[in-house]
C-alpha cells in the first residue's frame, strides 16, 4: 500500500510539473463549458468528463492538472467539481479516509452556493466512499439520498445512473427484487437516452440481479454484452464483469474458465488499482484453486487476498473511519436540529396566525351580535337550504368514493391484464419454437414446450378471472343498495378496500407512499350484512387514515414510516374491523365532534364533513358500533362491531 501512495503522489506531482493545464479539456466540452450559464451547468460537464476518462490509467494526472487549471482561473465552483471527482479516485484506490476528509468541507460548500447538482453528486460519492469502506447501510442511505435529489433535478442521465447504484446496493446485499426493480428502471432510462456506457453499466448491474438470484443463465447474456462494451469505454465495469463470470463458472463447476476469468480480472483490477476486485478476484482465484489445485497456487491466492484485505482495511484505516463516523452522525444530528427549528418556527407563525384568526373572528362575532335578529333569520333560512340539499351532498360523498375506488381498479385490473397480454406474448413465441422442434423431429423437446404454454394457459386463465372478479367487484360497488343482507366475506372485502384505496390514493399522487398491514381472523366466515355500504365505511375509515400518515409525512418527521393496517377479529357473538393509522391522533378537543355531520379536520375543499357520520349510521342501521381510539402524536383506531347473528 506504501508504493501505491508513492505512485499517486508521483502522478499528482507530474500533473503539475509538466503544466498540462494549457489545454485541459477536449474542444467539444470546453465549448460547452464556456457557455455554461450556472455552476451545476459545469459541474454537469465535468462529471460526464470524468465519466469519459475513467478508463484511462491516467485519470489522475488529468484530474490534477484540470483542477490546477481552475485554481489558476479562479474558478472555485469548478475546482470543487474537479475535487470530487479525485474523491471517487481515492476511494476507488481504498484511500476512502482521504476522501471522506475532502468530501464535508465540499458539501459544505456546495450548500452554501445552493448548487442542487453538486450537492447531489456530493452525496453520491460520499455512498461510495461508503462502499468502499465496506458500510453497507450508509452506502444505500446515501444512494437513496441521491436518488430523491437526483429526482427534483429533472435528468434523465442522472436519474438512470441512481437507479442503478441502488441496484448494484440491494443486489450485492442480497435485496434481489429491489435490485431487479431499480435495475430495470434505470435500463430503460438508459436505452430512451441512447448512452452506451450508461447501458453497458446497468448491464453488469442486471446480471449481478440474477447472480445473486441464482439464476446464471439469465446473468450471461446481460454480463456478456456489458463486458464487450465495458473492455472498449469502462475498464472499471469490466472488472465487475470479469469476476461475475468466474463466480458464474465456479458455481457451474467450470473451475477452468472459472480461473481463467479470475486472472483476468486480477490483472485488469490492478492496472487501475480498483482493489476491492483485486481482492474479490483474489478469492474467487483461492476458492478455485482450494477445489482443484494445486495447493500451492490456492495458498498464493489465499496470501494476496489477506494482504490485498489487510491493505483496504488496514487497523489505522479502521480507527480514522471510526471517528469519521462521529462526524457523520454530528453532521446529520446538526442536519435534524435544523430542520426541527425550522418546523417549530412554522408552528409558532401557524399559532400566531391562529390567534389572530381566533381574534379577528371574536370581533367579528361581537359585532354580528347586535344584529342577532336579523342573523337568526338568515340562519332559518338557510338550515332550510341545507335540509333540502343533504341528500345531493350524501349522494356527493357516495360517489367521491367511488371515484377513489375506479382509480384504484384501474390499477388493479391491468396487472391481470398485464400478465395476459405477456404470457400470451410467450406462448406465441414458444409455439413458434414447438413447431420448429416438431420439423427437427425432436417430439421430446417439443413436449416439454407443449407443457411450458399449457402451464402458461393455466396463468393465463387464472389472471383473467382476476380481472373478471375485479370487474365484477366494481360493478357491485357503484349499484345502488338494495338495503338487502346477504352472507358476505368480510375480510375479503376489507382486503379488496385495502388496496384498492391505496392504488386511488396513489394514481391521483404519485408521491403518496405507505405500508399496509393487515391481520385477519380466518374463523370468522361469512356474516350478513349490506356489502355495498360496510364497503363504503371501511373505504373512508381506509382512505382517512391514508390522509393523516401523508400529512405527518409531509410534516419533515425523521425515519417516520407511514402505516396502515386493516384487522378483523371474532368476539364472541360479534366481530370487529379495525383500521388503525400511526399519523397526529385526534387532538382531544376536537374528539366528540368527529361524528357529527359536517365537522371536518381537513383543510376547506378537501373534505364534506359526512363521511364519518355517514358511516357511524350505517354501522348503528346494522345493529353495531362505531368507535375511536387515539393517543396524540402516535396514531388512530376505529374500530367497527357488527353482531354476528341479526336481530
Amino acid at each position: 500500500m506504501l508504493n501505491m501512495k508513492r505512485t499517486i503522489s508521483l502522478l499528482l506531482f507530474l500533473a503539475i510539473f509538466l503544466n498540462m493545464a494549457a489545454q485541459p479539456l477536449p474542444d467539444s466540452i470546453k465549448i460547452l463549458f464556456t457557455t455554461a450559464k450556472t455552476d451545476s451547468e459545469k459541474g454537469r460537464l465535468l462529471t460526464r468528463y470524468y465519466d469519459m476518462i475513467t478508463n484511462d490509467d491516467s485519470i489522475l494526472v488529468k484530474l490534477s492538472a484540470l483542477k490546477s487549471y481552475f485554481k489558476t482561473n479562479n474558478d472555485l465552483s469548478a475546482e470543487d467539481y474537479i475535487q470530487l471527482s479525485l474523491c471517487r479516485v481515492m476511494a476507488r484506490v481504498s484511500e476512502y479516509t482521504a476522501a471522506f476528509n475532502d468530501l464535508y468541507p465540499l458539501m459544505t460548500r456546495f450548500e452554501e452556493r445552493k448548487d442542487a447538482y453538486g450537492i447531489m453528486v456530493a452525496n453520491r460519492h460520499f455512498s461510495y466512499a461508503w462502499y468502499a469502506s465496506g458500510d453497507r447501510e450508509k452506502t444505500i442511505y446515501y444512494d437513496r439520498r441521491t436518488l430523491e435529489l437526483t429526482l427534483n433535478l429533472k435528468d434523465d442521465y442522472e436519474l438512470a445512473t441512481a437507479y442503478n447504484n441502488l441496484s448494484s446496493d440491494y443486489s450485492e446485499y442480497g435485496i434481489t427484487d429491489s435490485g431487479f426493480i431499480y435495475g430495470k428502471k434505470a435500463l430503460a432510462i438508459a436505452k430512451e437516452i441512447n448512452d452506451e456506457q450508461l447501458i453497458c453499466k446497468i448491464n453488469g448491474t442486471l446480471g449481478e440481479a440474477y447472480i445473486a438470484h441464482k439464476k446464471y443463465d439469465l446473468a450471461i447474456p446481460y454480463l456478456r454484452e456489458s463486458l464487450q462494451v465495458a473492455i472498449k469505454i469502462s475498464l472499471l465495469d469490466a472488472c465487475y464483469a470479469l469476476n461475475d463470470f468466474s463466480k458464474i463458472y465456479f458455481e457451474n463447476n467450470q473451475i477452468d474458465s472459472a480461473i481463467y476469468y479470475g486472472k483476468k480480472a486480477v490483472e485488469l483490477s490492478a492496472k487501475i488499482h480498483f482493489n476491492r476486485h483485486l481482492l474479490l478476484g483474489y478469492q474467487n482465484l483461492y476458492i478455485a484453486y482450494d477445489r482443484t489445485g494445486p495447493l500451492d497456487s490456492a495458498f498464493k491466492y489465499y496470501k494476496l487476498a489477506v494482504s490485498t484485505k489487510d491493505s483496504i482495511y488496514s487497523t489505522d484505516k479502521a480507527k480514522q473511519l471510526q471517528a469519521i463516523n462521529i462526524r457523520e452522525q454530528n453532521r446529520l444530528q446538526s442536519i435534524e436540529k435544523e430542520k426541527l427549528l425550522l418546523n417549530n418556527k412554522i408552528r409558532i407563525y401557524a399559532l400566531l396566525g391562529g390567534l389572530a384568526v381566533l381574534l379577528a373572528g371574536g370581533l367579528f362575532l361581537y359585532r354580528n351580535n347586535r344584529q342577532k335578529q336579523k342573523a337568526n333569520t338568515i340562519l332559518e333560512k338557510t338550515l332550510t337550504d341545507l335540509q333540502s340539499t343533504q341528500s345531493q351532498l350524501i349522494q356527493s360523498e357516495k360517489m367521491a368514493s367511488l371515484g377513489e375506488l375506479t382509480a384504484g381498479i384501474a390499477h388493479e385490473i391491468q396487472n391481470p391484464l398485464n400478465f395476459v397480454n405477456n404470457f400470451s406474448e410467450v406462448n406465441k413465441e414458444l409455439l413458434t419454437e414447438m413447431k420448429d422442434e416438431m420439423d427437427k423431429g425432436n417430439i421430446n423437446e417439443a413436449k416439454e414446450i407443449a407443457n411450458d404454454v399449457i402451464a402458461n394457459e393455466e396463468k393465463i386463465n387464472h389472471h383473467g378471472k382476476r380481472a373478471d372478479g375485479i370487474v365484477k367487484g366494481m360493478l357491485q360497488h357503484s349499484r345502488s343498495s338494495s338495503g338487502q343482507k346477504e352472507p358476505t366475506d368480510i375480510n375479503a372485502l376489507a382486503d379488496e378496500y385495502l388496496r384498492l384505496a391505496y392504488h386511488g390514493l396513489r394514481a391521483k399522487d404519485k408521491s403518496f407512499n405507505a405500508t399496509l398491514k393487515n391481520a385477519f381472523d380466518e374463523s370468522i366466515g361469512n356474516i350478513n350484512i349490506i356489502p355495498q355500504d360496510i364497503g363504503r365505511v371501511i373505504l373512508n375509515l381506509i382512505t382517512n387514515a391514508f390522509y393523516v400518515v401523508d400529512e405527518k409525512k409531509k410534516s419533515g418527521i425523521a425515519d417516520y414510516e407511514p402505516t396502515v393496517s386493516v384487522s378483523t377479529k371474532k368476539l364472541g357473538d360479534k366481530i370487529e374491523i379495525k383500521v388503525a393509522d400511526n399519523g397526529n391522533g385526534i387532538p382531544p378537543k376536537v374528539l366528540d365532534k368527529i361524528f357529527q355531520p359536517f365537522f371536518t379536520t381537513k383543510p376547506t375543499g378537501l373534505g364534506t364533513g359526512l363521511g364519518l357520520s355517514l358511516s357511524y349510521d350505517i354501522v348503528k342501521a346494522h345493529g353495531g358500533e362505531l368507535k375511536v381510539n387515539t393517543k396524540e402524536g402516535e396514531g388512530t383506531s376505529f374500530i367497527i362491531q357488527l353482531p354476528v347473528k341479526e336481530n
